[in-house]
């Protein structure tokens, strides 16, 4: 946790205010209509699983959209910038990210159309109304546990291990979220498809889109988007697998498409 006390930098903007930064942080382009995020590499960066699951996520141009474990913003951010949404809001629990994520909205003049609140996901049902999101976005930690870790509460392995939070608090508190026939879309490890899937079905959460994504054309993959549908029909669509490098290891030109859209 950073000292808010520590001497801070301010910088100009993209929006209407000025970027303040604590020692170690940085304001990074997400080269989409002039946005800019405030990160810290010694806390956590948001990487090309948030960006994949933020064009991934169909949205809805006049909804109210839900980012879980939002971290620095990043998900509502694109998503915003993708017309996917009308307001949204974006919960995060490590409160340090949280700040960050709000002076990001700051700094791009973003007040107006999303609002980051701090704290737990696990407490969703007395913070957030039932049934008041259209659509629900959430990329959660990965890995079960916190085996051979020395330090479990540091920010990054919050983000990337199930120490404050299980895969099944996720999924309970986007059903308690979503309206009838609401999405959520999530990024996770194709490893864990068949605990997911049945975990979305238990809460009415009907799987319909599925994508792969692989490193390369002859890896197998090491992501999962999936989208479901609140009270849905039983159907799914597995789409086209994304690959993200050429054999070059330039970036394929279907990555860079979803990333400039």
């Amino acid at each position: 946790m950073m000292n808010r006390d520590m001497q801070a930098q301010a910088i100009d903007g993209a929006g209407d205010g000025k970027a303040v930064l604590l020692p170690g942080e940085r304001v990074d382009d997400l080269q989409c209509r002039g946005y800019n995020i405030i990160q810290n590499p010694d806390v956590f960066c948001f990487g090309m699983d948030a960006v994949l699951l933020a064009d991934f996520a169909t949205g809805r141009a006049k909804g109210q959209v839900m980012d879980l474990g939002t971290g620095t913003g990043v998900i509502p951010m694109l998503m915003e910038a993708r017309n996917k949404g009308a307001f949204f809001t974006g919960l995060e629990l490590q409160q340090y990210s949280a700040d960050m994520a709000r002076r990001s909205v700051c700094m791009n003049g973003l007040q107006d159309k999303i609002s980051i609140v701090c704290g737990d996901i696990k407490e969703v049902p007395c913070m957030f109304k039932a049934a008041s999101f259209d659509v629900v976005t959430s990329n959660p930690p990965y890995i079960k546990g916190n085996h051979g870790l020395e330090n479990t509460n540091t920010p990054k392995n919050i983000a990337r291990h199930e120490i404050c939070l299980s895969l099944e608090d996720v999924v309970k508190a986007a059903a308690h979220l979503l309206k009838e026939g609401g999405t959520f879309a999530m990024v996770h490890k194709p490893f864990r498809l068949a605990e997911i899937i049945r975990l979305l079905s238990a809460y009415r959460l009907e799987p319909k889109r599925i994508c792969m994504v692989q490193p390369y054309a002859d890896k197998e993959p090491n992501m999962v988007l999936i989208e479901s549908n609140k009270g849905g029909n039983p159907m799914v669509k597995i789409e086209p697998a994304l690959i993200v490098y050429n054999q070059d290891g330039s970036y394929t030109e279907d990555l860079l498409h979803r990333y400039d859209g």
